[in-house]
């Protein structure tokens, strides 16, 4: 597969990913969408490239084979970089998919966690919300036009008043806030925000969003989470 890093005007990309199917299927949707790809498909390499190339964001499979013969821990190519100063946003591709599995993905640094099989068009809109967080993603404020957030206080405030939320719709406001203008899927919500590994049906999100809007948006002005249909839901605040 081709290797074009050089264009300048293009986001680029890192694929770590030894399954050659998976990995001709996002380079295409990658390079239809405009980006510059470099695939590499075991774990030594993967490193090599992870340490040294200069790109915008990496998605990594947990588990590659080494040039050996020996599996190497995609997770391991994360904690690798963190310990040579390299915090590259990383979406984490696994076919493991219990809880304990994302957490563990999440704790090792990885910045999402997307289970396989998955749908093209969803990790796209994962990395589209990875390329727009902050640069320090350890950040313990956030402020998106009116609404700011302490993540270590756990508190909120809508244009200067503070605001109650309980603790799902907290992390559920949160999640919104470190994606801006991002297109939010029920499934990515579900995922990430009630951490269900199969996608039930259910009005759960839906619920949660109109309780959350109806604590944060102002008297006579547009909501704040807009609905978009047959999609899911996104932040649009005004600076």
């Amino acid at each position: 597969m081709p290797e074009a890093l050089q264009d300048p005007e293009k986001r680029k990309v890192l694929l770590i990913e030894d399954d050659h199917v998976i990995a001709e299927e996002i380079v295409s949707a990658l390079d239809n969408r405009g980006f510059c790809v470099k695939h590499v498909n075991n774990g030594d390499a993967g490193l090599e490239a992870a340490l040294n190339d200069e790109v915008d964001v990496m998605i990594i499979d947990r588990m590659l084979p080494s040039v050996d013969g020996v599996g190497i821990e995609g997770l391991s190519i994360i904690e690798k970089m963190h310990q040579q100063g390299i915090y590259t946003p990383v979406l984490v591709l696994s076919a493991l998919s219990a809880v304990d599995d994302r957490i563990d993905g999440l704790k090792a640094g990885g910045d999402d966690y997307l289970t396989k099989p998955f749908v093209v068009e969803e990790l796209l809109l994962r990395l589209e919300a990875l390329l727009r967080r902050p640069s320090d993603t350890r950040e313990t404020r956030l402020c998106v036009g009116p609404l700011e957030m302490d993540l270590v206080e756990r508190r909120t405030w809508c244009n200067g008043n503070e605001i109650t939320l309980l603790p799902r719709e907290f992390r559920l406001l949160t999640y919104f806030m470190r994606r801006p203008g991002q297109v939010l899927t029920r499934a990515m919500l579900l995922e990430d925000v009630w951490q269900y590994r199969f996608i039930p049906r259910t009005n759960l999100v839906d619920v949660h969003v109109g309780r959350l809007r109806r604590k944060i948006d102002l008297p006579g002005q547009e909501s704040f989470i807009q609905s978009v249909r047959g999609v899911g839901f996104q932040l649009r605040v005004s600076d």
